[in-house]
């Protein structure tokens, strides 16, 4: 009548969000924490770098401060926050965070990455080779950082997050579950 042996479950499928998406996300989360130790190192005096930044930027960080210490500190948060929204795509929890606000959040994020970003390194870009003529005098130097280094950090960022995005979405919309681990069934 009952079986002796032990039948193992079939686990269900992987979560349907796919290994690129998990892999972009925590490329992000990589990205996001290593722009916010720069602006870290920014806001406990280091003065490294802070030439290829330019303009009001650089002014502002080296007349130094309270106030130059506070953007660079708002700067850090705001870039660990960044990378703990790519961190929650990949371990949800949804008691914390509703998994709709985790969607808006994260395509909000990622268009505002990609729009900023995108920008500033097209508009270093059309400057650089000349298709752009400012009439205000240009730090060449510091837009060449930007386009190839700043705002391009940004881009990157935007676009792996994006894509952890899109992956978190395409499990929201299949519902796939989450993979269980196997149960033995006693009979």
């Amino acid at each position: 009548m009952g079986r002796t042996g032990v039948e193992r479950a079939q686990a269900p499928p992987p979560t349907g969000w796919s290994t690129a998406g998990t892999v972009a996300a925590y490329a992000a989360a990589i990205v996001a924490f290593a722009y916010a130790l720069v602006s870290l190192y920014w806001a406990v005096g280091g003065h490294g770098l802070v030439s290829t930044v330019g303009g009001y930027v650089e002014q502002f960080a080296r007349h130094g401060g309270t106030l130059p210490v506070l953007v660079a500190i708002a700067a850090v948060v705001a870039k660990v926050a960044g990378g703990l929204l790519a961190l929650a795509l990949v371990r949800p929890r949804e008691k914390v965070v509703p998994r709709r606000w985790l969607q808006i959040s994260s395509a909000g994020a990622s268009a505002l990455l990609l729009v900023y970003g995108g920008l500033n390194v097209a508009a270093a870009a059309l400057v650089l080779s000349g298709i752009i003529h400012p009439s205000a005098g240009v730090d060449r130097t510091a837009l060449r950082w930007h386009m190839g280094v700043w705002d391009l950090w940004f881009l990157v960022w935007g676009i792996l997050l994006a894509l952890a995005t899109a992956g978190y979405w395409r499990q929201a919309v299949t519902g796939t579950p989450r993979a269980r681990p196997e149960h033995p069934i006693h009979s």
